[in-house]
């Protein structure tokens, strides 16, 4: 591999890595909106309303160009509301769903039924999910070797050592861990589904239409509760002061606008396995995240997870011979 291949390589996982250390630290202000008096759906609508207008603006702005890839024509940029085919348009409605509506509502409904170490752990193990999927629908087998595939489980051990923090007793909760295991299916079906998505379109264009169909999907969620379907209505405006805004801006144009763009990126360039691995550094840049602002303790079980989890990630960044990222 090339110096400029490498400097590419690392550049992509660089990415990756920031984007997971912001999505790492997101528990801080969502947890203060919380208290606020927003309830999870709430402030899942406000920060997708944020990135998705936001986006849609700055699309419209510089005249994206069109969204498939090499269909810009004759030099010409235009903007392009829909996919060029309604069966992109149904992947689009999924991605929404899996990346948006339904990953969230049942990652937060999990807190309430089961503990937020079992939602940690079931959801960040997503990547072995993803594997498993790839591997039984795309025949990614063929490209992960069995380095790759040791590697990828010493990082979910890491990454449980690191959740766990030495208290290795869970409390099952059949409800709580099945809504858990749900959103953790949802991202990697999302992770899954990128591969046919960015093979055709932009990260930016998919981008904006999962913000869309993710909040189109969640209208029926405040149909059937509509005790919280006031975010809708000038009321709301009381519950807002400096802090809660810049709260939700930093999670709708942070955490949304800028981090699934670029997640989505490194999806088309890393390959959604590869990309995928990074989700086990989640809990430490949350544990980090709290012992810089909160002053948590960092514990031996801490180091020891990490040191799996990079050990880990080493060994399944090694492709096959022969099979090399995409660029």
């Amino acid at each position: 591999m090339g110096t400029g291949s490498s400097h590419r390589l690392l550049l992509y996982h660089l990415v990756a890595f920031v984007t997971v250390a912001i999505w790492g630290s997101t528990f801080v202000f969502t947890k203060l909106l919380l208290q606020s008096g927003l309830s999870p759906a709430q402030i899942f609508t406000l920060r997708f309303i944020i990135a998705y207008v936001l986006l849609l603006g700055y699309s419209m702005i510089i005249e994206f160009p069109a969204p498939l890839r090499g269909g810009v024509r004759g030099g010409v940029t235009s903007f392009h509301w829909f996919c060029t085919s309604w069966k992109d348009e149904l992947l689009m409605v999924v991605l929404g769903l899996a990346g948006g509506s339904v990953y969230f509502l049942t990652e937060n409904a999990a807190m309430l039924y089961t503990t937020a170490t079992n939602t940690s752990l079931i959801v960040c193990s997503c990547p072995l999910f993803a594997m498993l999927l790839y591997a039984l629908i795309y025949r990614y087998s063929e490209s992960i070797s069995k380095i790759q595939a040791l590697g990828s489980v010493i990082a979910c051990i890491g990454m449980a050592v690191v959740v766990l923090n030495g208290h290795f007793v869970l409390h099952l909760s059949p409800l709580g861990d099945t809504l858990a295991f749900g959103a953790c299916l949802c991202w990697a079906v999302y992770s899954l589904l990128m591969k046919p998505a960015t093979e055709r379109y932009s990260s930016l264009f998919i981008t904006r239409k999962v913000f869309f169909y993710g909040l189109l999907t969640i209208v029926p969620y405040f149909i059937l509760r509509p005790e919280e379907a006031w975010i809708f209505t000038p009321s709301i405006l009381q519950f807002f002061n400096l802090s809660i805004l810049l709260n939700l801006l930093f999670l709708g144009v942070v955490a949304s606008m800028i981090c699934y763009v670029t997640w989505n990126w490194v999806i088309s360039k890393l390959g959604a396995v590869i990309a995928t691995n990074w989700v086990y550094f989640n809990p430490i840049t949350t544990i980090l995240f709290a012992w810089w602002l909160l002053h948590e303790q960092i514990t031996v079980w801490f180091l020891l997870g990490t040191a799996l989890i990079l050990t880990g990630m080493i060994l399944a960044e090694k492709p096959r011979t022969g099979v090399r990222p995409r660029h």
